[in-house]
Parts: C-alpha cells; structure tokens; sequence
C-alpha cells in the first residue's frame, strides 16, 4: 500500500473552481455559492478501502469505494451525473478516473506535508484545492 492519507484536513484555498463548474455545465447560482464555501476533507483510508468525505455547511458528500475496483458513482449532489469510477495508486498520489459524460474527468489527492492537494479535471479544466492536517 502506498501512502495513507487518513485524516481531517481544512480548507486552505482553491483556484479555478468557477471554471471547473462551468466545465460540469453548474448553473451560475450554485457556481456562486460553491466558489464561497470553504469545505473541509475527512479522509478514512483502511486496507484497500477508502472512504473521503467533503464537509460544508451546506452539503456533506461522502465517496465511499475500493482501491483499483470500478464502481458506478452517482454524483446527483455535485453535477447530477452518473460515472464509471476507478481509484488507485499511481505512486504517491491518489487518481480517481471518472468516465462518463464529460471527457477527462476525475481527480488527484497527494500530500506534501501536512498538506493535502486536490487537483479536479473536467473536459480541458483544471481546479486546485489545498487542505492542511488538523488532525
């Protein structure tokens, strides 16, 4: 197994993140509301099975899944879409490949530090998140 990435880790910032949801096809009024929300990650890693959970005040979304095992995923609380979702380990970093509607979905976790870094893709979009480690 790779690294562990178990933890709880607050918002840091972000950059790009209007356009990551434009990408999604996100009305203007939830692309609002989701630039202003600072959200903090729960990452629960055990074995091959992982649990990651994004915390805001407005929503919580929990990803529940196996390491290396496709799964359907529903995405009705972020863009209302379905996916084919794979996990692994590429060396130190966490890729997540979404297929699906949208081409060159997915996203990427590593850490440097006590740093935790979110890169999300969409069609030719690119979001980065950073989250320190408080516990």
């Amino acid at each position: 197994m790779s690294h562990d990435l178990t933890g709880y880790y607050r918002y840091v910032s972000q950059d790009n993140m209007d356009n990551y949801l434009k990408a999604l096809d996100i009305n203007i009024a939830l692309r609002k509301l989701a630039c202003l929300m600072h959200p903090d990650k729960e990452v629960i890693q055990s074995g091959s099975h992982m649990t990651i959970k994004t915390i805001s005040t407005f929503h919580t979304h929990t990803m529940k899944f196996d390491l290396d095992v496709e799964f359907e995923e529903d995405l009705k609380g972020v863009d209302g879409r379905k996916c084919r979702t794979t996990v692994k380990w590429e060396g130190d970093i966490l890729v997540c490949v979404q297929k699906g509607e949208k081409n060159n979905r997915g996203w990427r976790h590593w850490l440097e530090g006590d740093l935790l870094h979110l890169e999300m893709t969409a069609e030719d979009v690119v979001c980065r998140q950073m989250f320190k480690k408080v516990k």
